[in-house]
């Protein structure tokens, strides 16, 4: 006998917000599966209030916090939402008012939403579906790289070994004077290259919007892995393409075709610090964290 029952997870981000509806598949004797139902992004970029000046969420953007989360519960009745977590991460946490915004938004809609830790962020990422991935001796460095900040796990022999969070999101590089962005990826830099120097065969596991869209990109089979090479070579094509020619030649989306730049730095450093030559890309995110850790109530 089969139970299903369906998740929310609301993932608020420093680029953009989304919402995802799981079904979660019960059988007796069985793993429980977790299967995609529904993914809404909306491109509410908090970051650029988050990251420049007094930090501050601006008014136009709380309405369309408040407008985005009336529209998610709508969706979340409409599916037959069971059980379903709120988490806001680095733009909220870093936001002078970002407190205030939650209350609001409570108050508004009746949707509480929680502003998590790098530590707790990176907790919940790494709860997912990387099994497959990490069984065995090889060891792996898992790169989430988010609007503002980037979640790294070194993992070996199918253990967590070291993890750390840095304030070196895409949004947030694009803010920066570049003198601030030299200095954030000497930090990474030395912590990747401490983490990893005894680690042979590593290879990275990427995690977020920009590298799902390269990957996509590239035309690979799921669970196929993309070589430093390759991703190299994309990066050059980008960075000489234009903001409106990625958009028109390469259909990405606004919010999409600047941050894709500093997103595949990201993942190209952390591959050479480490020595990685392959990335592999399952596709899952916070908002997969969040639906595991809630049917297994870690949350």
């Amino acid at each position: 006998m089969l139970e299903i029952k369906k998740y929310g997870a609301i993932d608020i981000g420093s680029n953009a917000i989304r919402l995802l509806v799981s079904n979660v598949i019960v059988s007796k004797h069985k793993e429980p599966q977790f299967k995609k139902s529904s993914l809404v992004r909306v491109p509410i970029r908090l970051g650029a209030d988050a990251f420049v000046g007094e930090g501050i969420i601006s008014d136009s953007n709380i309405t369309r916090m408040v407008n985005a989360m009336e529209a998610f519960k709508l969706l979340m009745n409409v599916h037959g939402v069971v059980k379903y977590k709120a988490c806001a991460t680095s733009a909220m946490r870093e936001a002078s008012n970002g407190k205030e915004v939650v209350e609001k938004i409570l108050k508004e809609t009746g949707v509480k939403i929680d502003i998590i830790g790098g530590k707790e962020e990176a907790a919940i990422i790494s709860s997912t579906d990387l099994n497959q991935l990490i069984e065995g001796d090889n060891s792996y460095l898992y790169v989430d790289v988010g609007g503002g900040s980037t979640e790294f796990t070194i993992f070996s022999e199918g253990k967590i070994i070291s993890s750390k969070s840095f304030k070196m999101g895409t949004v947030r590089l694009l803010n920066n004077k570049k003198s601030v962005n030299k200095k954030i990826f000497a930090n990474v830099e030395k912590w990747i290259k401490s983490n990893t120097h005894n680690l042979k065969n590593i290879s990275l596991i990427g995690s977020g919007g920009n590298i799902n869209k390269l990957f996509k990109m590239s035309g690979r089979t799921e669970g196929k892995p993309i070589s430093f090479i390759y991703l190299n070579a994309q990066y050059q094509f980008l960075k000489q393409m234009s903001f409106d020619e990625r958009i028109s030649e390469l259909s990405l989306n606004p919010d999409r075709a600047d941050v894709i730049i500093p997103a595949t730095k990201i993942y190209l450093s952390a591959m050479k610090w480490s020595g990685a030559r392959k990335i592999y890309v399952p596709k899952i995110g916070l908002s997969d964290g969040i639906i595991k850790s809630l049917f297994h109530n870690k949350l």
